[in-house]
């Protein structure tokens, strides 16, 4: 009997072990799975107690952790393109790996070819190169993640992401294929699965992790950050518009532009023509109660459009009377009832617009 199946029987009877102690299987199933495990341990005269035998067939992985790297490969190579659909060959084999599959010395031989096509920038022959070790080798991390690099440099980053993922499903502890991993994700814009990458792999490094991959995870992390801050300042100009409500010129108590203010009664700018400058009106302190308790209290507003004088002042303002600018406040102000009215709204009476503006 082949040694790789003994080594696949054994990684199935340790599939079994793990399912019933991490509760895949339920406890009442326990009896039916000691005696497969022990069917299969029979059938193919191999020792499930043994840990040489056992780290032999599939190393610090497990079954599940292996047969979730072909299903990467089996989806990457159904989405392949065909040869000739464009200049590029497959990136995979079209072939279905049928399991882990050591290390064979072919598979090393092109492998190191690989290499040396790298160091003279020949990136296309080193992924076609890669690619005959991995289809060898299908979980081998090392040939995942050697292509990813080529990939990288060959601007192919979409095709890195993948291989350096696979990688890092078939061994974690690969570091190099966290490193590459990070570095394609930044180049693609996605800088936290960048700054992830990193993380992991300064995590399965130890000791605080390399300079280089430390590098790698301050650069991506600064990003997000930048990122971040970006977003934050595209919501508070959002929220401070002139449309949001309370504008980017608004006071304390919520006042809005004065110039949008101007625009909706009919004046214009400052000066001797139109609306005179609101901003040096405001400066007024009754004309500033004044707005802000009507800007916060429509009903006011329209009780005060009511006073005849108020409506032929705002009809002069959006008509035909500009030349002739805003009244004399002095003489506004002499009249009764619109001097109680401003009264009124400053808080000091006790007519409609008093309340309400106050109390929001």
């Amino acid at each position: 009997m082949a040694s790789s199946q003994k080594r696949l029987a054994l990684a199935i009877i340790d599939f079994l072990s793990n399912s019933l102690k991490d509760g895949t299987v339920a406890s009442e199933d326990s009896e039916s799975i000691e005696i497969a495990k022990s069917c299969i341990a029979d059938t193919f005269q191999v020792d499930p107690s043994s840990e040489a035998a056992l780290k032999d067939a599939i190393g610090d992985q497990s079954l599940l952790s292996i047969y979730g790297v072909y299903e990467k490969l089996k989806g990457k190579t159904s989405t392949a393109p065909m040869p000739g659909a464009s200049g590029n060959k497959p990136t995979t084999s079209t072939s279905k790996p049928s399991g882990p599959t050591p290390t064979s010395p072919e598979a090393e031989a092109f492998k190191s070819e690989g290499n040396a096509a790298m160091q003279k920038k020949d990136y296309t022959k080193a992924i076609d190169l890669y690619t005959k070790a991995i289809n060898l080798s299908p979980t081998n991390p090392i040939y995942l993640s050697n292509r990813a690099a080529a990939y990288s440099a060959s601007q192919k980053h979409a095709e890195a992401v993948a291989d350096a993922e696979l990688a890092t499903s078939a061994d974690p502890k690969y570091t190099k294929a966290w490193s590459r991993l990070g570095l394609a994700r930044f180049v693609l814009g996605d800088a936290k699965g960048s700054m992830e990458a990193y993380q992991k792999g300064i995590e399965y490094e130890g000791n605080g992790g390399s300079e280089a991959m430390k590098k790698g995870y301050k650069t991506a992390k600064e990003k997000v950050e930048e990122e971040e801050g970006e977003d934050a300042s595209d919501v508070t100009e959002s929220a401070t518009s002139p449309r949001g409500g309370a504008g980017a010129g608004a006071g304390a108590g919520g006042m809005p532009d004065m110039s949008g203010l101007a625009s909706m009664l009919g004046g214009g700018g400052g000066g001797g023509r139109g609306m005179p400058d609101l901003s040096g009106l405001m400066n007024n302190p009754m004309f500033a109660s004044m707005a802000q308790n009507l800007m916060s209290n429509p009903e006011a507003l329209e009780g005060l459009m009511s006073n005849p004088r108020i409506r032929d002042m705002a009809q002069n303002l959006g008509g035909g009377g500009r030349g002739s600018g805003m009244p004399d406040v002095g003489a506004l102000m002499s009249d009764p009832s619109i001097r109680e009215m401003a009264m009124n709204f400053m808080g000091g009476g006790a007519g409609r617009g008093a309340g309400r503006g106050a109390s929001q």
